[in-house]
């Protein structure tokens, strides 16, 4: 983050930070994305973004999850957030590494934990992304309007056979 972006608070009831993710919201469980709950974003945010991703994938940093254009007074997603590409409440989700929209839950080989970064984003604008949007079109998007960011690193992880 650079030194004039704000930070956000981004919490889960589910999980803290560098703990275990419940497996109900992995590959191994249900897949459903986790609730999410986040502190006020600063003035002039216009529209709220979020991204997770798994650092650790073997091939290099994979992406679990792209929601953007989030209205600006939302304060937490509810778990099992739908994989339809437009919500109800103006969002649209993107299209995750594993070739789908909205979340897609861990999944590493077998080994040690991975990491999972949510990240939450306050914009000063709202994007004109078509829904599908991948993590890079996002990023290329949203570059010049983050006002603030939030993370919250949950762990996953598969015994070795």
């Amino acid at each position: 983050m650079s030194s004039r972006t704000l930070e956000i608070d981004l919490t889960s009831p589910e999980f803290s930070e560098g703990f275990p993710i419940p497996a109900d919201y992995t590959a191994d469980g249900r897949n459903a994305s986790p609730p999410l709950r986040w502190g006020d974003p600063p003035g002039g945010t216009v529209s709220l973004a979020l991204v997770c991703e798994d650092p650790d994938a073997p091939r290099g940093t994979f992406t679990h999850w792209v929601l953007f254009n989030l209205p600006p007074d939302t304060r937490e997603l509810p778990p099992e957030v739908p994989p339809v590409p437009d919500l109800p409440n103006g969002a649209r989700q993107g299209t995750n590494d594993f070739g789908r929209v909205g979340y897609g839950g861990p999944a590493p080989p077998p080994g040690k934990p991975h990491r999972y970064h949510f990240r939450l984003y306050a914009l000063g604008a709202r994007l004109g992304l078509d829904a599908g949007a991948t993590h890079h079109q996002l990023l290329e998007a949203m570059r010049d309007h983050k006002l603030a960011e939030g993370r919250l690193m949950g762990v996953y992880g598969r015994e070795k056979a």
